[in-house]
């Protein structure tokens, strides 16, 4: 009997262990104001945390959000991160924003993975055609044409994108369950890291010639962030 207890309550830390480390991990403070000052500072979530007592609303603060940005780039789009980056007070807090602007018919904001985050997306202007693909080996694609104050989720790690299919520009704000979400842009990554990857490797894995390789790791990958 007591062995039946010993495996459900290894089971059930287990299963505890495993949700605790779906997303940031929790606080346990109020605030941890992220600092560069590496002097009488505590190390915590990635970020140097300001002594709390110096804390000021500044550091909880971003303006200009509602601010139209330059979508004049090769995908048409730009999207506006606040994360701890913009505000050091997001710092263990666990969730961040975005701005996404759309060009009239065509901005993109290309297949990307957020590696650290959930993402909820609502549309303020304009129509987008969304979706993600679930992973191996179904990779189902689920898509969804969104309207004015439509909401869609895009499941943590999975591959998605918005594109803009009206005819005038669009607006879309997103929310992430990470203070620094990441972010993964598929056709950068492959065809524009550096250094570049091998094109025998890249020329078998999406079965291309090598010249058709060759010329995208030549192009110009544009990041929209």
């Amino acid at each position: 009997m007591k062995a039946v207890h010993f495996l459900v309550a290894s089971v059930f830390l287990a299963l505890a262990s495993s949700l605790a480390s779906a997303s940031d991990p929790s606080p346990l403070q109020d605030f941890c104001v992220a600092i560069n000052d590496t002097k009488n500072v505590v190390f915590v979530n990635g970020k140097f945390c300001k002594d709390p007592k110096l804390a000021t609303p500044n550091d909880f603060f971003f303006s200009g959000l509602n601010n139209p940005r330059n979508k004049e780039n090769q995908v048409g789009s730009t999207v506006t991160p606040v994360n701890v980056a913009q505000i050091p007070g997001l710092n263990t807090l666990g969730i961040s924003l975005a701005r996404i602007d759309f060009a009239p018919y065509g901005g993109l904001n290309p297949p990307h993975t957020h590696p650290r985050a959930t993402e909820i997306l609502v549309v303020q202007e304009g129509t987008l055609y969304v979706g993600f693909v679930t992973s191996n080996p179904e990779n189902k694609l689920f898509t969804k044409v969104l309207n004015k104050g439509d909401v869609f989720v895009f499941p943590v790690g999975l591959i998605h994108f918005q594109f803009n299919i009206g005819k005038t520009k669009a607006v879309a704000i997103a929310a992430l369950s990470s203070q620094n979400p990441g972010v993964i842009t598929i056709a950068n990554a492959v065809f524009g890291s550096n250094p570049a990857i091998n094109p025998d490797v890249l020329s078998k894995a999406f079965q291309l010639d090598q010249n058709v390789v060759k010329s995208l790791q030549k192009k110009f990958w544009w990041d929209n962030n």
